[in-house]
């Protein structure tokens, strides 16, 4: 693990993204990659021409061993040749080990730099990826697709050493029969023309198994997602079932794409043995008319049991072109969902300070500086201002300001940086405590405790062994409901922006909890812009500014007091909500 750590380190040292001329078509992809390490693929071609060359050195020697020391009866000629052998067999398995490890590190590096773009790009994305590409697309490119791309890279390797040594074998042949040589040169043609039809088969059912193979993982991803509710309402066989109905389909669909591959698999081998026969057949009804010598035929089947390693990676070289052609275009389709707005114009700087915040859209003005709550009697209006505030939804582009500058016109990375959303469905990553916490910036135990503590989350840590060090599994999921939504807050004010916007940060916790809570939080961005939806009587008393919303629109403003002694609508939303409150705690 510490050794592909490294490896990451190293490829990330030189990772450059793809420019858009690169994403024009799977091939300018796969020769983006090439580039991005031409040196390596370099030395991959040398050896591996190097190696299957060296493989015809083999036969060449035998023949010298039968026509100069057995027919020639030549003791020391058959002895000097015959210690070549070992020789010629050392350092070709030294070539073979470098070629596998070149090629191996060229398939890495490719699989990497895919997945670092795709990642780059997705996180440029933000918020809007999930409105543009279903989970199980993204997923089956990032575990699946970018495999396969990896593999096609290797026809730069033993792709080109085939060709060489095709060439090799061929010239050499030529030196022994011009007719020999010519049955071995129109080989490959014929090969190509018994395998083309099966190659273009691949890669029209590739592409149908690849299309329902995302369908099928975001099915999955959708279940697992949500399988605490379908096992409360009983809908937990009812999706197995369909999902078992919709794997059996796919599975079908895999044996469309197997057949072909299999054919191209048994032709890889088949036909060059077929090949190789009709050479050797020939070469010795030549030996027997005297026009070649026995170790001539010796070598003719050598060098054509030796062609079989190369044409089988041609072979084998061209189905997988025709398969990373099919997992090179998913790839490139995500890279090239548009950015909105990305590198159009000059980014604008936006002034120190942390605001105001105003949202045209719905009249919401937040002062700077302030401990602010948003309320409304529909959530998802308050949660639709914090999206266009936070730059999360295409909404955000009509008008939305940060101190006078439209935040539209704001580099992504400056605006990120200094402006967080907290979303009770952010994603809490596999991890320790301490990397979930510190996110994106670097590790300081000292702030991690002190975000722990403002979230009211020592207890979590206390209760995991390891302390910092505890491991968390993928999506919180041995976290309860409320610790999770503790971690997330933490993690949001480790982050010290200039303006917090936090989706109902307390709604998973019971009410004395919440209070410390909301007492911490505020004494911890003191000076800063924080914002929380929320309907809440408690938290609503904490605030410094309570902004009401009315069929999304800021209908009044003011302190919770205020509200209450002259906005009969705030007094009955609260009053529903304090009734609300007092049955869950009955309830429990």
């Amino acid at each position: 693990m510490a050794g592909v750590r490294q490896w990451l380190d190293r490829t990330t040292e030189t990772w450059a993204p793809p420019a858009s001329g690169d994403l024009t078509s799977s091939f300018r992809f796969l020769l983006w990659l090439t580039r991005s390490q031409s040196r390596r693929v370099a030395l991959g071609a040398v050896l591996s021409s190097c190696w299957m060359a060296g493989l015809a050195v083999t036969p060449w020697v035998m023949a010298r061993v039968v026509d100069e020391g057995l027919v020639a009866g030549d003791a020391a000629a058959l002895v000097g040749w015959a210690s070549v052998l070992p020789a010629v067999g050392v350092l070709n398995a030294l070539l073979g080990v470098g070629r596998h490890r070149t090629m191996t590190k060229i398939r890495m590096d490719a699989s990497f730099r895919s997945i670092r773009a795709t990642v780059w790009h997705t996180s440029r994305l933000g918020a809007s990826l999930a409105r543009r590409v279903s989970a199980g697309e993204v997923v089956t490119v990032g575990m699946a697709d970018v495999q396969t791309v990896a593999q096609a890279l290797t026809v730069t390797g033993p792709g080109v050493g085939a060709v060489v040594a095709y060439a090799a074998v061929a010239v050499v042949l030529f030196t022994i029969s011009p007719l020999l040589a010519a049955v071995v040169l129109a080989g490959v043609p014929l090969l190509a023309i018994a395998v083309g039809p099966f190659l273009r088969r691949i890669e029209r059912t590739s592409g149908e198994y690849r299309v329902h193979q995302a369908r099928l993982t975001t099915g999955l991803v959708d279940v697992l997602a949500g399988l605490r509710v379908l096992n409360g309402l009983g809908g937990k066989t009812f999706m197995a079932e369909r999902y078992g109905r919709q794997s059996r389909e796919l599975v079908d669909r895999g044996y469309r794409v197997a057949g072909p591959s299999s054919w191209v698999g048994a032709l890889s081998g088949g036909l060059p043995a077929l090949f190789l026969a009709a050479v050797v057949w020939s070469s010795a009804r030549m030996a027997a008319a005297g026009d070649i010598t026995i170790g001539d035929v010796v070598a003719v089947y050598g060098y054509v049991a030796v062609l079989i390693v190369p044409v089988s990676s041609l072979i084998e070289g061209g189905g997988d072109l025709v398969r990373a052609r099919v997992a090179g275009q998913r790839i490139i389709d995500l890279l090239n969902l548009p950015v909105a707005h990305d590198g159009d114009r000059d980014p604008v700087t936006i002034p120190a300070g942390c605001g105001p915040l105003a949202d045209p859209h719905s009249g919401v003005i937040v002062r700077p500086g302030l401990f602010t709550a948003l309320v409304a009697a529909r959530p998802a209006e308050a949660i639709a201002v914090i999206e266009r505030l936070g730059r999360l939804s295409g909404d955000s582009e009509a008008g939305v300001t940060w101190a006078g500058v439209p935040i539209a016109e704001v580099a992504r990375e400056e605006f990120r940086r200094r402006l967080v959303v907290a979303d009770n469905d952010a994603e809490v990553f596999a991890g320790s405590v301490r990397d979930i916490v510190a996110g994106r910036l670097k590790p300081d135990d000292g702030r991690i405790r002190a975000a722990l503590r403002v979230a009211v989350a020592e207890d979590v840590v206390e209760a995991l062994p390891g302390g910092l060090d505890a491991a968390v599994a993928a999506g919180g999921s041995d976290l309860s409901g409320g610790q999770r939504q503790r971690i997330r807050l933490a993690r949001a004010v480790y982050c010290a922006p200039d303006v917090l916007l936090a989706v109902d940060p307390t709604s998973a916790v019971d009410a004395t909890t919440e209070a410390v809570m909301i007492d911490r939080l505020r004494e911890a961005r003191r000076g800063l812009t924080t914002v929380i939806t929320t309907t809440s009587p408690l938290v609503l008393d904490r605030a410094d500014e309570v902004i009401v919303l009315a069929d999304g629109h800021a209908s009044s403003a003011g302190t919770h007091a205020e509200l209450l002694r002259g906005d009969t609508g705030y007094r009955g939303l609260v009053s529903r909500a304090l009734d609300d409150t007092e049955g869950d705690q009955v309830g429990r």
